[in-house]
């Protein structure tokens, strides 16, 4: 990688049907650079969770604008692949404000890639008019040409977190595409069903979130995702294999292996 243009374009390639991005998300310099360095990453994504989280703030932007920025610099600073940033709802109350930060984002930290999302605040809430989340996606867009960089939208549709329609989820998945998004983050894909429905249904390329229990990896590939990310899920591992450490060195247990993990910035 030489140029925060050709990550931008990598960035979008690699969201291929059939053979997904998987990208297991990050907060922080050490574990975008640790994961970077596993076999077989070819991207990085943020989390905003874990990012507020790591900041001792809550989720939903309890980060400021210049916060989350800064966030991801750190973050695209510390490696080479391309970073996608989960940008939140834009940390701006309208399209034009939405606009100016992802300018910011693209200018200030070499990020290539957003998730915005068009709920009002958590996942399962209320969302944006469509109108307002179009608009905002649209200005997202703008805001990619004006510096130069095709930057990667990941719209995040949020109608079935919320208790919403399919017919709504797919509407809206379909507006985003129009409004200059490049893949549809489609909450609320919980069976192989789903997945075939909304593959057929919305106009472009489709992510999803994995989980345990939730379908396998292998087998979204084969029904055509073009993404898999998972969200704070990868704090919560790190912080589950931390507590289990503590309490068995606090035990006088024996010293777990992972104890001797080498790392280095």
């Amino acid at each position: 990688m030489t140029t925060q243009r050709e990550k931008a374009e990598l960035l979008n390639t690699l969201h291929k049907p059939g053979d997904p991005l998987i990208v297991t998300n990050v907060w922080d310099a050490i574990t975008a650079k640790i994961v970077s360095e596993a076999p077989g990453v070819r991207a990085l994504a943020s989390a905003s969770h874990s990012v507020s989280f790591a900041r001792g703030v809550v989720d939903n932007e309890g980060l400021t604008v210049n916060q989350a920025i800064e966030a991801a610099r750190i973050i695209a600073s510390a490696v080479d692949l391309p970073l996608s940033v989960d940008f939140e709802k834009g940390y701006a109350e309208d399209a034009d404000g939405v606009g100016e930060n992802v300018r910011r984002l693209i200018e200030e930290s070499g990020a290539v890639g957003i998730n915005i999302e068009d709920s009002l605040a958590s996942a399962t809430g209320p969302q944006r008019s469509i109108d307002d989340a179009v608009a905002r996606v649209a200005a997202a867009r703008a805001a990619g040409e004006a510096t130069g960089i095709p930057l990667v939208i990941n719209a995040r549709v949020d109608t079935l977190a919320g208790g919403g329609s399919w017919d709504e989820a797919v509407t809206r998945a379909n507006a985003y595409l129009d409004a200059g998004a490049d893949v549809i983050f489609f909450l609320g894909l919980r069976d192989e069903d789903l997945v075939r429905r909304a593959l057929d249904e919305v106009n472009g390329r489709i992510s999803t979130i994995g989980g345990f229990g939730g379908i396998p990896l292998q087998r979204l590939a084969e029904l055509g995702i073009s993404r898999v990310s998972f969200g704070p899920q990868t704090l919560g591992l790190t912080l589950a294999a931390l507590s289990r450490t503590a309490a068995t060195l606090s035990a006088l247990g024996d010293y777990p292996e992972d104890l001797s993990f080498k790392f280095d910035l």
